[in-house]
């Protein structure tokens, strides 16, 4: 993605009506681009392929393989690109399966616009984001983590938080301020911002000292990026 375009987004729902209302709001945004839509997983698998879209913004009740398979298949090709989640349903149980396919994002449908947005463009900076009504479960999920069925095999759940947030996170626990942040990893300072927004929302905590303490006490930030970080915090 060039700096300041606008996201490109291929858009995935089998419900006509609610696709054309979402495209036509999304379209209003500048700094978004609708360039393909599909009503099936195994066409967005395809336009995934096709299109290399900044953003895969996907439904999970879908016709044919389903927008669950449909993320996992997008997320083995395509590592790179976001998969966030628009559907109406919050089950436990749903949500350590997204996770585990590696969706990056989910929304529950009727969320305001605005939040939509702002959901797009945290996963495209590198950052996830989680509903408010799916948080208390993914905290129970990496609280006591257990085997889930992937393609008939059990696996358990990996940290919640990105390879970025981590890094972000580590140097937070050092003390580091968004402005240095942003300096150390060559970003821009809103764009930690938004990382650390993602990271105190999915961990459901007040701030940062409270994330900080959290990823020390569960693990959630590799030890060499603590280590190297604290020392950083050091000079």
């Amino acid at each position: 993605m060039k700096p300041n375009s606008p996201l490109r987004i291929l858009l995935v729902e089998d419900d006509e009506l609610f696709r054309l209302g979402l495209q036509t709001r999304l379209q209003q945004e500048s700094c978004l681009q609708i360039i393909a839509e599909a009503e099936d997983g195994e066409t967005a698998v395809e336009l995934t392929q096709e299109y290399l879209p900044d953003v895969v913004v996907l439904d999970v009740g879908l016709p044919g393989i389903g927008g669950l398979e449909a993320c996992r298949q997008i997320k083995q090709r395509h590592p790179e690109i976001p998969v966030l989640i628009l559907t109406s349903h919050s089950q436990k149980s749903l949500i350590e399966r997204l996770m585990a396919a590696g969706a990056h994002g989910y929304c529950l449908k009727g969320i305001a616009a605005e939040t939509l947005v702002l959901a797009i463009r945290s996963v495209a900076s590198g950052a996830s984001w989680w509903d408010k009504a799916a948080t208390a479960e993914i905290r129970a999920v990496f609280a006591n983590p257990e085997p889930v069925k992937v393609g008939g095999k059990s696996e358990v759940l990996d940290n919640p938080l990105t390879k970025r947030e981590q890094e972000i996170l580590a140097l937070v626990a050092g003390g580091k301020s968004n402005q240095e942040i942003a300096q150390i990893l060559y970003i821009a300072p809103g764009t930690v911002r938004v990382h650390v927004h993602a990271i105190l929302q999915k961990l459901e905590v007040r701030d940062r000292t409270q994330a900080a303490v959290l990823a020390i006490q569960k693990g959630l930030v590799a030890e060499e990026l603590l280590v190297v970080n604290l020392r950083r915090g050091d000079v």
